[in-house]
């Protein structure tokens, strides 16, 4: 024993003296590994091929199941947790077996040695080629630890054709990562680096069953596996192909690879569960369409604006479909999917409310004469029925008040990429039902700032920073810093960790009778009603059907037609992108909670809002008296006036602040940010009692419809 210990000690200091001979260990000559992108779990998304055509998937120790690693140890280095990178009783017995059978029987080669071969690979089996590995070996082990070596080993290793490491092979042999594997599955794994191209299951399957079968008996006499396991493990059958690797969010993987190809881990804000999901959801429904039909689907989380899944397309590979395109990029006419933002932004501007009576009835506007879908006219409703019932003429009666150039200015004030028909000049109403162009990754954008509150954040495929549970080699760690990326670029300066940084469209009230309006919509089909707030539209020709809805906690937006813009008869939103819509959201899971009514909306009917609210007026009663009434002023308070409370609180009461108006038209309603104070009254003069101090904004309308407002700071 001594002497074996001493022949140890002579031979790894004649080996020592040997390495320092060598030129320094080059990792980089075990070459590129594959890029991968995964989801916010760390899940693997897809890979991409390295650029010599090699899956070569990033992989540690932590990353397999520590009984294929008890395997291995046991068949290939049962002294690897004690030698220092050689193996002398290995090496012994190694020579003993040649001289007793005149041929090589074991190598005597340790996994550190063999990592050392990987790392320099070299054609020769000569004893100098030997004495080299052995040379490294004993760098590499005083150079990193074990778990390093066993990542490097993992990582290296072939296992035919052009797979290398234990991560690539066990998704191309089981179609799963490396963290469970059965006991048949693990020993393959152990079997097939000694002679990958020879023992490929997909084509030499009685030779990787052999191996296969040398390796359990030997784990098992080892005491590692059971008999029983060992004998169950024998009657699986040997994988006769191999898999597919993942390839889910292709679009959205290619998009962030291209943005940032020195990074070799992606890591998204993808759900892989909801994007596996969401596609096979788009193929179900593509089966019942066109072959030139597609569709595309994108699901985001209200709060973070993090998009969880995207789906561009039917089928990548589809070029009937034209199956490469990202259709939540393409700009198509969205029909009658805007029509809730022209409700939203009349709502905040005091033009309406959800209970104002709109006519529904034939009305020219210059050359421009719009229709219903149905080619019917419903006469006097309220503008929640208008929109839930997708009317077009109270529309373009909201959208010619509010007018068409500031409804395109306030949209495009949130960063939605908007685009006019070429020669088009100044924006007109046909805007309102259809006449521009956008992508249904920005129509999901604002619809999430409805469920927002009205304010609008930047959608994101951002990295969430290392993971736990993300395979990372403990030695072939990436140089490059890690990559993340924002979909729509925000601006230059903004902070992209601290939450995203909304732009409001609307205020919360606004938005709040918008949400609650289409709650009411009517559902597709065979649907529950009253559980989405959600809206469809379909484009001139039957070319595109859209459907966005939203929940307190997401948001989908789903959009089906052909990627060359041809027409489809019979596509008609509500029949066929609604119900994937509602699908969509019965597959990731629907937050039944209401959403939040904030302070400030008024609940009324028709009959009990103010004067001003019930009818949409535009114009002043005719009468001389009326044409000859002043237009109407807040007389006081003034415009940015700082106001002392205590000087007009009578002894022992409440601060009251006085309100005057000027001309227009009697009875007045004055409303403090956005609720009344009061009831319709004829007098010019009014009291209300300010809750506290702070900034508030004082408004006055009158029965002609003529509003003033100022901005006053109370203190």
């Amino acid at each position: 024993m001594v002497a074996a210990s001493a022949l140890s000690a002579t031979a790894i200091a004649t080996l020592l003296w040997y390495a320092a001979t060598l030129p320094p260990l080059d990792l980089a000559a075990a070459g590129d590994r594959s890029t991968v992108v995964l989801d916010r779990e760390g899940k693997l998304l897809r890979p991409f091929l390295t650029g010599d055509g090699r899956w070569k998937l990033p992989v540690g120790a932590a990353d397999v199941d520590p009984r294929y690693l008890a395997m291995l140890k046991a068949y290939e280095d049962k002294r690897f947790d004690s030698h220092a990178g050689i193996d002398p009783q290995g090496i012994v017995r190694a020579a003993g077996q040649m001289l007793a059978n005149g041929r090589i029987v074991s190598g005597g080669s340790t996994l550190t040695m063999q990592v050392a071969r990987l790392i320099e690979p070299r054609r020769e089996r000569s004893l100098a080629a030997k004495l080299r590995q052995a040379v490294r070996a004993v760098e590499i082990e005083r150079r990193f630890g074990k778990t390093e070596i066993l990542d490097l080993y993992l990582t290296l290793a072939p296992f035919g054709g052009n797979l290398e490491g234990a991560r690539a092979a066990s998704f191309a042999y089981f179609g799963k990562e490396p963290k469970r594997l059965s006991t048949a599955e693990a020993a393959l794994l152990v079997a097939l680096p000694q002679s990958p191209e020879l023992r490929r299951p997909d084509r030499f399957p009685e030779a990787a069953r052999k191996a296969r079968e040398r390796v359990l008996a030997r784990v098992e006499a080892a005491g590692i596996v059971t008999p029983d396991e060992a004998a169950a493990a024998r009657e699986e059958p040997i994988p006769s192909a191999r898999r597919p690797f993942p390839a889910l969010a292709p679009h959205t993987a290619e998009q962030v690879v291209a943005e940032a190809p020195s990074a070799r881990s992606h890591r998204l804000t993808l759900d892989a569960r909801w994007q596996a999901s969401l596609e096979h959801l788009a193929r179900e429904r593509a089966a019942g369409l066109s072959p030139q039909v597609s569709i595309a689907i994108l699901a985001v989380d209200n709060e973070t604006g993090e998009i969880r899944a995207s789906v561009g397309g039917v089928d990548y590979f589809d070029a009937g479909r034209a199956g490469s395109l990202d259709l939540t990029q393409a700009l198509r006419s969205p029909g009658s999917a805007l029509k809730p933002f022209i409700y939203a932004l009349a709502f905040d501007n005091g033009l309406a409310h959800p209970e104002t009576m709109l006519e529904d009835r034939p009305t020219r506007y210059g050359l421009y004469v719009p229709e219903n879908f149905d080619l019917g006219f419903q006469g006097m409703v309220s503008a929640r029925r208008a929109l839930q019932l997708s009317l077009n003429l109270p529309a373009v009666e909201l959208l010619s008040a509010f007018g068409p150039q500031r409804f395109l200015s306030r949209l495009k004030g949130t960063g939605a990429a908007i685009a006019l028909p070429k020669d088009s000049g100044a924006p007109g109403l046909a805007i309102g039902l259809g006449g521009l162009g956008i992508t249904l990754f920005d129509l999901t954008r604002l619809y999430a700032g409805l469920a927002r509150g009205g304010e609008v954040v930047p959608l994101r495929v951002k990295s969430l920073g290392p993971h736990p549970e993300e395979p990372r080699s403990g030695v072939l760690k990436d140089d490059p810093e890690r990559s993340g990326t924002v979909l729509r670029d925000a601006p230059d300066g903004a902070p992209q960790d601290e939450g995203p940084a909304g732009l409001r469209l609307v205020e919360p009230v606004a938005a709040w009778y918008v949400a609650d309006t289409l709650l009411g919509a009517p559902p597709p089909l065979n649907a529950a009603p009253g559980r989405l707030a959600y809206k469809t539209g379909t484009s001139y020709g039957y070319r595109d059907a859209w459907a966005v809805g939203f929940d307190r906690k997401h948001t989908i937006g789903v959009w089906v037609g052909r990627a060359d813009n041809g027409a489809v008869p019979g596509l008609v939103a509500r029949a066929v992108a609604a119900p994937i819509l509602f699908d969509a959201f019965a597959r990731i899971g629907h937050d039944p909670r209401p959403f939040v009514q904030p302070p400030g909306t008024i609940t009324a009917t028709s009959a009990t809002l103010p004067p001003p609210l019930r009818h949409l007026r535009q114009d002043l009663p005719k009468t001389l008296a009326a044409l000859a009434t002043p237009g109407l002023r807040l007389a006081f308070p003034p415009e940015g006036a700082r106001i002392d409370l205590s000087a007009s609180t009578p002894e022992g009461g409440r601060p009251q602040l006085g309100l005057k108006v000027a001309g227009g038209v009697a009875p007045f309603t004055w409303l403090v940010d956005g609720a009344p104070v009061t009831g319709p009254i004829r007098r010019r003069e009014a009291a209300w009692q300010p809750p506290g101090k702070g900034f508030v904004r004082i408004s006055v309308v009158d029965a002609a419809g003529a509003s003033e407002s100022v901005s006053v700071r109370l203190q």
